[in-house]
């Protein structure tokens, strides 16, 4: 018997047909012996509505009344499963985010997990009913509902199966797995079995949309096995088995086990949500660029790459970084308040432009990553804007224009590229 938390996400909940699915699934698993939790997203479309509402109401609602709202979108799709599971003779109920309880900071909007009531969720897997859970919501201390921010259901799944120490996280989304980039963009893009945290983690920050970033990093920090696999695939198929997301460990095991190296790159990832702010003739002196991120550190906007240029003759650089797209509007706002402070000549902006980036844990024990990256890219004209690196990952900057190409001559310079998956 094994412990299982199956999470669905709001295209896998579009409808009562699609529930239905969802409760033969859920079912399969129980009657193969198996203890189950459930947690769900909204129908697709549902919180976008919700948050349209707040919206039209009041511009600036509430956040802990904005909460009370968006939060309904999985109380009822919680009980429909339910329901659902209960007309197939399947023991269900639901479990909202105080009845557990979740316990959340009071961050409306934005709440962080602080832990996760098991009692009562216990007791129900002991007697084979399944908990079915509305992800994205919970409480804090005062008593009143909390959301965990957008794409939260993702980590409310996998804190609960870290509370409940399942032997497995299993998150069904519209599509069947990681691949080593967009399918869509290259045909050849092949899915990956197994993937580590880190590079989970690294790829999910950089643009891969499969996982939220702050579920991977719960996962990694209570050691949580992941598994990514879609709602959409008949389960008789037998390709369904989805991509593992565990530990370097058990990936050096399974490695070993099949008699393989680990692969030096896992996948390529893009980023389009970008915007690329340039300071001119900022002074060349202690403390200038503590002047410029400080003041956006203060109002949370985060800055990604970073590139100072050498002097001018006249004591004075450019400083070049990038901000999120969404990020854009306040980023400029915070730098006008500031410009007296920083002493910079002229502000400009671009938002046509896109970060790319390899990904792979293979990159600490080779050298000569970056050169191919750069060199592929050289040869076919696509300028490199910025740079930034981290231990398994380098990203680079360029023109949006080139997004495609790039991502297409990286997957094969890297030779990632398989069978074709359209064909």
């Amino acid at each position: 018997m094994a412990r299982i938390v199956m999470k669905f996400g709001g295209t896998s909940m579009a409808g009562i047909e699609r529930i239905r699915n969802v409760a033969g699934r859920v079912k399969a698993e129980v009657d193969a012996g198996n203890q189950v939790a459930v947690v769900v997203s909204a129908m697709a479309g549902e919180t976008d509505r919700l948050v349209g509402f707040c919206k039209e109401a009041a511009p600036l609602a509430d956040p802990r009344e904005y909460d009370v709202v968006v939060a309904s979108g999985e109380q009822v799709t919680s009980g429909l499963l339910a329901i659902t599971l209960q007309a197939m003779g399947c023991p269900a109920r639901s479990w909202l985010g105080w009845q557990l309880p979740i316990r959340t900071s009071d961050a409306h909007a934005s709440a962080r997990i602080a832990e996760i009531d098991t009692v009562a969720l216990d007791k129900a897997l002991a007697s084979g009913e399944v908990a079915v859970i509305p992800g994205f919501q919970g409480m804090e201390e005062g008593g009143r509902v909390t959301t965990l921010g957008r794409g939260g259901s993702d980590t409310s799944a996998v804190a609960v199966a870290a509370a409940m120490r399942a032997d497995r996280c299993d998150i069904y989304t519209d599509v069947d797995g990681v691949y080593t980039t967009d399918p869509r963009i290259v045909p050849k893009a092949k899915k990956l079995s197994h993937v580590t945290y880190e590079e989970m983690l690294e790829l999910a920050s950089v643009g891969a949309k499969v996982l939220q970033t702050r579920s991977v990093g719960l996962a990694m920090k209570e050691g949580v096995r992941v598994r990514v696999l879609s709602s959409f695939d008949n389960p008789a198929s037998g390709n369904n088995d989805g991509t593992l997301i565990v530990s370097d460990e058990e990936i050096a095991k399974i490695s070993k086990e099949l008699n393989m190296e680990s692969q030096l790159i896992t996948g390529i990832a893009y980023d389009k949500n970008e915007a690329k702010i340039t300071l001119t003739d900022v002074p060349d002196k202690p403390g200038a660029v503590s002047a410029i991120f400080g003041p956006l550190a203060d109002a949370n906007i985060n800055v990604d790459m970073i590139i100072q240029n050498i002097a001018h003759n006249a004591g004075s650089t450019d400083v070049t970084f990038t901000v999120p797209g969404a990020e854009l509007a306040r980023s400029l706002d915070v730098l006008d308040k500031a410009r007296g402070e920083i002493g910079y000549g002229a502000l400009t902006h671009d938002t046509k432009v896109c970060k790319v980036s390899v990904v792979g844990v293979g990159m600490r024990s080779h050298a000569g990553v970056a050169a191919t990256m750069f060199k592929a890219l050289a040869e076919r004209g696509i300028n490199i804007q910025a740079i930034s690196t981290s231990e398994i990952k380098v990203s680079v900057l360029i023109d949006a224009d080139f997004t495609e190409l790039a991502v297409r001559v990286l997957h094969t310079a890297y030779e990632l590229d398989g069978e074709d998956q359209a064909g």
